[in-house]
């Protein structure tokens, strides 16, 4: 049986990545598994074609990736204090493409994450990072509907 060395965990912060925690303890835990927590921040590129200025865009971008990282420390104290080596790390750009990369860059044997169960024009519109990755993943991806789980 494959062994679970580097679960990753990409996360939107969100009440959605709470509710998975638990299973990716469980994973953890029983694997022995370091765990991996990565929040990707949207790039806003495309308002630098429309008339917002270019500082304004990075200005604000930098504030996210700032906020971000905070909050992302914050959930790792709250959710894995029982995991020493719990790495963390904030990148902006395209969720899908910024998961599968880290996937290749640290070598990681798993992948558990949530989806929001877009349907239909949300789904059109929105796209599924979960969807994206699952098709074009080199390891396992262990999808959860955080909206389908009992507390």
């Amino acid at each position: 049986m494959k062994e679970f060395k580097k679960i990753l965990f990409p996360v939107d912060l969100s009440q959605s990545s709470a509710k998975i925690v638990p299973f990716l303890q469980s994973l953890a835990g029983r694997y022995g598994a370091r765990i991996h927590l990565l929040f990707v921040a949207r790039v806003f590129d495309y308002f630098t074609s429309m008339y917002v200025p270019h500082p304004s865009v990075s200005q604000f971008e930098k504030e996210v990736i700032e906020g971000a990282e905070k909050r992302l420390y914050e959930f790792a104290d709250e959710s894995f204090k029982d995991f020493p080596g719990t790495k963390t790390k904030v990148v902006a750009g395209d969720p899908s493409d910024e998961i599968l990369s880290y996937i290749e860059e640290h070598g990681i044997d798993l992948v558990v994450m949530g989806t929001h169960g877009r349907k239909g024009l949300d789904k059109v519109i929105f796209g599924s990072v979960a969807e994206r990755v699952v098709k074009a993943s080199p390891v396992p991806v262990l999808v959860v509907n955080p909206f389908k789980v009992s507390d």
